[in-house]
């Protein structure tokens, strides 16, 4: 098997990882723009919404396999030359969305407030969370949907339908979000609801282009029951691994809400520019996933390998350039996002420590996409599990120790606690790198 060249091998990159590029920053600019207008409705609403967006992200992102797992079935089908069961693989992961979407939402939507209390936040703050998770739980399954043929479409090869898909999803959702809340004083009610309307919009839509691509190839649309159990088990450690990280971003958020409504308002808007962050570097880490899914089924290791050095490569500059970009305009950008000036001077703290973090968060993701898209998620769930245990003696210190970094101001504290964050970003790097050295991960062939 050759090797493409490096110019050859940074067109193929760039044209998956630009369109991902335009398509993650999507969704975390329009959540900036709803959170900002959240914001301007006052303290506790925008405290409620970080509280009932850490569970809302949990509900979805415990099921990120419906996307990660499918990229990489499918697109060691398309490497092997298998189109069609390429598609089929795609539409058993809509399905399987489908089912979980509406029996998580249901849980959800009993259980919101108990859910919103574990938090421990203020009962001003509790009650808007309560409102906000109640409405948006009747669009998990447009969200998990999402994911599903997002995850299949990259397999495809195809990100730039992905990115059509969040331009426009993400511009109505704003939209909504402005009148709804702006212009019918709707509150965080309104916030959610537009939410709701976006997200459902969005699955339909990806779900209409998936289902002329199966047609194109006379590809069945009905569910094979054993087909789609088996992508649930396919699915189960990377939900393991998922598991084990929203343990970790729940448990940041939880110490935060013990530090009062200024920390958990800053976190939840420093959280949002950190998946900004992510998401942009996640570009990355999709390309990864789509470009090993498709040269390791297509039996080329040395391509895939030669790909993963590049794309490490890439991932440490952008980190460092979106990093600064962050720490030079943290004294100015928590004006957007609130008016009040004890959040807006602990969010500044928060911001600089995230923007210092930047390069550390372009080497992790994009070896985590590799290794997603080589299917090697039982390692990744071990690992994760074991950066979980790693990381919970240092957050939990910070927590014990939150009267003395208090006593310092909130943004002294705030900033002691994201510093703990990257500690655990640190940990999740050493694994990783590790693994990504040796050639374990390596495994040619239509399936793992």
């Amino acid at each position: 098997m050759r090797v493409r060249g490096r110019d050859e091998q940074a067109r193929e990159i760039l044209a998956l990882a630009v369109p991902a590029f335009l398509a993650l920053i999507a969704e975390p600019l329009f959540l900036l723009a709803d959170t900002a207008i959240v914001g301007h409705l006052g303290t506790a609403p925008l405290a409620g919404l970080g509280v009932a967006a850490a569970i809302l992200a949990t509900a979805a992102s415990v099921f990120v396999f419906l996307a990660y797992g499918t990229t990489s079935i499918v697109a060691r089908q398309v490497g092997a030359g298998a189109r069609r069961d390429a598609i089929s693989a795609g539409l058993d992961g809509i399905w399987l969305a489908v089912g979980l979407g509406v029996v998580v939402g249901l849980g959800v939507w009993l259980w919101a407030e108990p859910l919103c209390a574990v938090f421990g936040a203020s009962s001003d703050a509790l009650a808007q969370a309560v409102t906000y998770l109640r409405i948006s739980a009747v669009g998990l399954p447009g969200m998990l949907v999402v994911l599903a043929a997002t995850g299949a479409l990259r397999g495809l090869q195809d990100t730039r339908t992905p990115l059509i898909a969040s331009v426009l999803g993400f511009g109505a959702n704003l939209v909504l979000n402005l009148v709804l809340v702006l212009g019918l004083r709707w509150g965080i009610a309104g916030s959610a609801t537009g939410t709701v309307i976006a997200q459902t919009a969005m699955g339909a839509g990806l779900v209409a282009v998936l289902v002329r691509a199966a047609q194109a190839e006379h590809t069945g649309l009905r569910p094979d029951p054993l087909r789609v159990l088996r992508a649930a088990l396919v699915g189960v450690p990377l939900m393991v691994r998922t598991l084990a990280l929203r343990a970790i971003l729940l448990v940041t958020t939880w110490v935060a809400a013990g530090m009062g409504d200024v920390v958990l308002a800053a976190h939840q808007v420093a959280g949002n520019l950190w998946m900004l962050q992510a998401f942009a570097l996640d570009a990355l880490a999709i390309a990864a996933q789509a470009l090993t899914g498709k040269e390791l089924g297509a039996g080329n290791a040395a391509a895939a390998r030669s790909a993963t050095d590049t794309m490490l490569r890439w991932g440490l500059w952008v980190g460092i350039a979106i990093g600064a970009v962050l720490m030079a305009v943290s004294p100015w950008l928590p004006a957007v996002f609130t008016t009040d000036p004890a959040v807006r001077t602990t969010l500044t703290w928060a911001l600089v420590v995230v923007g210092a973090s930047g390069w550390l968060c372009g080497l992790v993701f994009v070896v985590d996409g590799v290794l997603i898209g080589a299917g090697d998620g039982r390692w990744l769930a071990g690992a994760m599990i074991a950066t979980l245990v790693g990381y919970l003696p240092i957050v939990l210190a910070v927590r014990a120790a939150s009267p003395l970094w208090l006593d310092a101001g909130t943004g002294p504290a705030i900033a002691v606690l994201w510093v703990a964050f990257t500690g655990f970003m640190a940990i999740r790097w050493a694994f990783l790198r590790h693994r990504v050295r040796g050639d374990a991960w390596l495994v040619l062939g239509a399936h793992r």
